[in-house]
């Protein structure tokens, strides 16, 4: 949420340099819904001339996904990551919009997470993988203090964990860290290629 693709661009190299030829996303996480935002993402892959095409989403990137592949199961084949991704809601999501400004600021795809629409979907025929991270560290620490732990800094490993999932890896990184860290780098490679972290040294 509130960023571009450039916030992509450390995990991006990381992902260029292990051999993935890479094509960064970015949507408007407040202005369009899910299905908004799963139409755009949709019309971006269909441009990328490859038979196999990985998807990789970091925090609500990773629900897009999971929109994208419910309301348009005809794409490219591929393996996904999510790395942080609120699968199972937000504590701080959730206490955050009962101010109508921070409703405002967050936006209707928050607003669909918070209603539990993604858990109505049903688990698409990919191979997926999820990333979640144990340090504590970040902004919603200040303005939530009693997420409960293990937690990124924003949400918990609980709420980055879902069981529609292949395999699931848990990293000492903050939320935002993922897209910083070399581990997790290496994690999404093993995953894309292997279908499973097991490759990955932990």
């Amino acid at each position: 949420m509130w960023l571009n693709r450039a916030a992509l661009w450390p995990l991006a190299r990381r992902l260029r340099q292990a051999g993935f030829s890479v094509y960064p996303f970015s949507y408007p996480s407040v202005h369009l819904d899910l299905h908004g935002n799963a139409a755009r993402l949709a019309a971006f892959v269909r441009g990328i001339d490859a038979g196999t095409v990985h998807l990789v989403g970091h925090s609500l990137g990773g629900v897009v996904i999971r929109a994208l592949l419910n309301d348009f199961p005809d794409l490219a084949p591929g393996r996904v990551v999510t790395l942080g991704s609120p699968h199972g809601g937000s504590i701080v999501g959730r206490q955050r919009a009962r101010s109508r400004l921070w409703r405002l600021l967050l936006g209707r795809a928050v607003a669909q997470l918070n209603a539990g629409e993604p858990a109505r979907w049903p688990v698409p025929p990919r191979e997926i993988g999820t990333v979640s991270g144990t340090h504590s560290f970040g902004a919603a620490r200040l303005v939530y203090r009693s997420l409960p732990r293990p937690n990124d800094g924003l949400l918990t490993v609980a709420e980055t964990q879902w069981q529609g999932a292949r395999d699931a890896i848990t990293l000492p990184v903050s939320h935002t860290g993922m897209l910083l860290s070399a581990r997790v780098a290496d994690a999404v490679a093993a995953f894309l290629r292997h279908g499973s972290f097991a490759a990955h040294p932990s």
